[in-house]
């Protein structure tokens, strides 16, 4: 098989359901091109049929955006996919994207429906996609709680029918890394035609599993893995874009995979979904929340300063982080110390150090944590005794 993983970013779509995430036409666009130039593969731009305003957002990033493959959502019937053709049809690659649930749970519970109408409603709604578009993905929802030989029925029906891509999502973010990688391994062993289709997967988040589940899907034998930036979407998210992309990049070695993705532009990239979409990265983020590469401890300070590898296993600079910083707290050593007063030009005798040391962790119970112009006070006090 093919080593190399494709990114699907879902950000102007899944993400932007979370709570209070609306974005305008031009954030939108602002954020396709973002996009684009981290290297992603497939956009995946929005939901057309659900506004105006957003059919207005896809059509207009199909036509000025230029790289990824780009997608947008349609249910299994034909007035969305009617809205999504007419919104991608513009771009230089253009993807159907249809999804319809697989799992009894969904079938019965929220289409109201039985097995045989809803296969046979998905069948229906890739022949017409493939109609109109070279390129059609099919998504049954609700995949990890399915049961496996309709799931795999299903999935050969839209094979046949002309799907290009199969996604498998883990909706409900209900499995385990393992069982969801062991779906993906049986979903290649016992679904006929397989090998005509890229099998992609869409993990959320809600036990927080959905990074994990995704690289298990990798291992597994997926080859597209559908996130967003930040892991935003809804409830608890989605696959982080920056953790799987950087797991993958980390442990090449051991894993084997590459992506196409401009690694230096994740932190930027972050930075500006959370301005648009107003939902801050927390400060302990993996990959570009604030304190990912900070170190307040003074046993991981000292590790620090003598060498980055003792405690850092990705270059802050490689994802777009600038430096690691060294955090002046209660629980950091004379070594940080000495440190930070040296890189502000900061050069006691031992004897005034000493006292500077004193005033540092007396202020330190004190405070959460001690800034340069404390440090400046400090070195003025012992400097006048």
């Amino acid at each position: 098989m093919s080593d190399h993983v494709y990114v699907f970013d879902t950000t102007l779509r899944d993400g932007e359901q979370s709570p209070g995430a609306s974005l305008r036409p031009d954030q939108k666009l602002e954020i396709a091109h973002q996009l684009a130039k981290l290297g992603v593969d497939v956009i995946e731009a929005g939901f057309p049929v659900s506004s105006p305003g957003d059919f207005e957002a896809v059509q207009q990033i199909a036509r000025e955006v230029e790289g990824p493959m780009i997608t947008a959502l349609a249910r299994a019937v034909r007035e969305d996919i009617d809205s999504v053709w007419e919104a991608v049809r513009d771009a230089a690659r253009p993807l159907i994207h249809v999804g319809l649930s697989v799992s009894d749970i969904h079938i019965e519970r929220k289409l109201r429906s039985n097995r045989v109408a809803v296969l046979q409603q998905g069948v229906d709604a890739v022949k017409y996609a493939r109609s109109l578009c070279d390129h059609v993905q099919y998504s049954p929802e609700d995949a990890g709680r399915a049961e496996r030989d309709y799931l795999y029925e299903t999935l050969e029906g839209v094979i046949d029918a002309g799907a290009s891509v199969v996604n498998i999502p883990d909706t409900t973010g209900y499995n385990l890394p393992h069982e969801f990688g062991a779906l993906i391994a049986s979903v290649r062993e016992n679904v006929r035609g397989v090998d005509r289709a890229l099998i992609s997967v869409h993990c959320h988040n809600d036990l927080g599993l959905a990074t994990a589940s995704s690289i298990a899907a990798l291992i597994n034998g997926a080859r597209r893995v559908e996130c967003t930036v930040n892991g935003i979407g809804e409830r608890a998210g989605n696959a982080s874009l920056e953790e799987v992309v950087m797991i993958l990049s980390t442990r090449q070695a051991t894993l084997g995979f590459e992506t196409d993705i401009v690694t230096r532009f994740l932190a930027e990239t972050s930075a500006m979904v959370a301005r648009h979409t107003g939902i801050a990265v927390q400060l302990n983020k993996a990959i570009v929340g604030g304190n990912a590469f900070a170190h307040a401890s003074g046993i991981h300070q000292d590790g620090i300063l003598k060498d980055k590898l003792n405690y850092e296993i990705i270059r802050p600079e490689d994802v777009g982080m600038g430096e690691s910083r060294i955090v002046l707290s209660p629980r950091s050593g004379r070594h940080a110390f000495r440190f930070r007063m040296a890189e502000l030009g900061y050069h006691l005798p031992e004897e005034a150090f000493a006292r500077a040391w004193d005033e540092f962790l007396a202020l330190a119970d004190q405070k959460k944590e001690i800034t340069d112009r404390d440090l400046a006070t400090i070195v003025a006090s012992v400097s006048a005794a």
